[in-house]
């Protein structure tokens, strides 16, 4: 994900100066001899380099054809070293595989950039401490800010102590922690009602005995939320539940552990028509595990998940989900942030809606 624009490098080397490179000419080019060639201030050319959005298309143009045909390199050093303070914000990315998250940081670099800071992304695997890890790189890199991806639902005062900046949590919230709401900032969907929008989904197209495959009843994240939304529709519409056809996969969402749970429950029991998943990719892994079987999607078992991601809509049947606004989440939560800095107290959860993408994997009785 880089958050340095392609244009500047595109066209860096001319095909009219082929046999010499940037470094070999009399002379470097200067963000004021951009400034100077296009009739603009120096202040507008460093706009358009750091992708400020005040400035007009054609000036835009106008300053990028002249960079690419002057092969003009930013220097970005010397700004360095000029700088009082650092612009660098943290992005601690938990689940190095998550394909969600994936979709969120584009926007999150985007508009990081946008606001005339740099992106310091960090990775760290599912189990791992994501607050050590940012506190960490808080000191590493003199951070400004942080924004978690991905985190623990339940942190208490004491653990976030280690981290001295503003920072949000991105895709979730402290709901099984002990934090002071006026002591961060959050953006996520409510786990919960999505997921118990998803099964009255099911519901409502005639299904009764709903199955569902999740990674933990009780994990106090948030596969316990959505399970808890699961059990919630079922109690609402007079459903009796039924042990049997809950599958925990251990705490994991990966789609080996979910094709192998799904594939554990048709042993026990193919006595459902729908079945619930917690996410895009176990909702993937679970339509591999039911077709593998002999059980047809939608015909046979209907399918439902949450997440929205791109690469779900070109699964056979495409998957029907519960949409998080990612690319919103993304820019919500550096919009959050970015007040934050700038008036520390001014803390904000923002809970984001879902809608219904349809797909092809639901079936009406």
């Amino acid at each position: 994900f880089s958050i340095i624009s392609d244009t500047i490098f595109k066209g860096v080397y001319p095909a009219a100066d082929a046999c010499r490179m940037p470094w070999d000419r009399d002379s470097a080019v200067t963000i004021k001899d951009i400034a100077k060639q296009c009739g603009v201030s120096v202040s507008t050319v460093s706009r358009v380099l750091n992708r400020h959005p005040d400035v007009s298309d054609e000036v835009r143009k106008k300053v990028l054809e002249e960079v690419e045909r002057s092969a003009y390199i930013p220097n970005n050093s010397a700004r360095d070293l000029v700088r009082s303070r650092s612009d660098a914000i943290g992005v601690i990315v938990r689940g190095t595989g998550n394909l969600f998250f994936s979709s969120i940081l584009k926007t999150v670099s985007d508009e990081i950039e946008h606001c005339g800071f740099t992106m310091v992304p960090h990775f760290i695997q599912s189990d791992a401490d994501e607050v050590k890890a940012g506190a960490v790189l808080e000191r590493e890199k003199k951070l400004r800010g942080l924004l978690f991806l991905g985190g623990r639902y339940d942190y208490s005062p004491d653990e976030l102590n280690l981290i001295n900046i503003p920072y949000v949590c991105c895709s979730y919230t402290n709901c099984f922690g002990s934090l002071d709401e006026d002591s961060y900032s959050s953006v996520s969907i409510d786990d919960r009602e999505t997921a118990r929008l998803a099964v009255e989904e099911l519901i409502g197209r005639g299904h009764r005995r709903i199955a569902a495959v999740i990674p933990s009843s009780a994990d106090r994240s948030i596969s316990e939320l959505r399970y808890q939304g699961f059990l919630e529709a079922l109690r609402e519409y007079d459903i009796p539940f039924d042990p049997q056809l809950v599958q925990e996969t251990g705490g994991c969402f990966e789609m080996p552990e979910t094709y192998t749970g799904v594939i554990r429950l048709l042993e026990r029991t193919r006595d459902f028509t729908a079945l619930f998943t917690l996410s895009d990719t176990t909702g993937m892994a679970a339509i591999k595990a039911l077709e593998d079987s002999g059980m047809r999607v939608p015909q046979d078992v209907s399918v439902i998940a949450i997440d929205g991601l791109t690469v779900s809509e070109y699964t056979v049947p495409t998957l029907s989900t519960m949409v998080q606004p990612a690319e919103e989440m993304g820019r919500e939560s550096v919009r959050i942030l970015m007040q934050m800095l700038q008036d520390p107290g001014s803390c904000e959860h923002l809970i984001m809606k879902t809608q219904l993408r349809e797909g092809a994997s639901l079936r009406t009785l």
